[in-house]
């Protein structure tokens, strides 16, 4: 059975096990899915499968969206993601619940999109430490320096940390444990903190690092 699902984040909470532990976890809305698509290695050179999720108005889908689903008799999904595995046994329509994909004490690990912080300069995007606040320095205190050389090499490196666009980025958070599944309600929740904000789409995967 495939190890993967594709979730909308809740939020953070806390929940006590039968030894009265308290748990930080994340609380996600995973599943159900549906099989849209199953690629083999003798067409497509490798083997997948795209799962898709969250029911959508199908005046929200472009014509190849829709035409994609239609010839597999599965209703109009927002969001579609592709899965590597190899020995699976699903065909397309298949449902997926949280309950056939994860089990409590189960390691997974979560892929998402950070929370945007827009501009952000050196101190909070790369934690530089700042200049003096005192001995002259009056308007440097949360300046980056220096950016390079002078005559050798004459440029600056790429890959220089600067000011730039933080957050945003794909983040995977690894070998993180189940720690419950609501089978009814749809719901998983995972140990820690797992990328992007509120209502966020992620994907669940088996850990690669158990």
């Amino acid at each position: 059975m495939l190890k993967g699902l594709i979730g909308k984040k809740i939020g953070m909470t806390q929940i006590f096990d039968e030894q009265g532990v308290a748990w930080t976890v994340t609380l996600i809305e995973a599943g159900p899915c549906y099989v849209t698509q199953v690629r083999l290695p003798e067409k497509a050179g490798y083997s997948s499968v795209q799962l898709g999720f969250g029911e959508a108005n199908p005046k929200r889908l472009t014509g190849g969206q829709l035409g994609h689903l239609k010839a597999s008799e599965i209703p109009p999904m927002r969001f579609l993601r592709e899965f590597r595995v190899k020995d699976h046994g699903l065909k397309v329509g298949d449902k997926i619940t949280v309950a056939d994909a994860f089990a409590v004490g189960e390691r997974v690990d979560v892929i998402g999109v950070s929370k945007g912080k827009g501009f952000a300069g050196v101190v909070k995007r790369y934690h530089f430490h700042g200049m003096n606040a005192t001995h002259g320095t009056s308007d440097r205190n949360r300046a980056p320096g220096s950016s390079g050389s002078g005559t050798t090499p004459g440029r600056v490196y790429k890959g220089h940390r600067n000011s730039g666009h933080m957050g945003m980025d794909r983040v995977t958070t690894q070998n993180i444990k189940v720690v419950m599944v609501d089978v009814e309600r749809n719901l998983i929740a995972i140990n820690g903190a797992v990328p992007g904000g509120k209502g966020s789409l992620v994907m669940i995967k088996e850990s690669r690092k158990q």
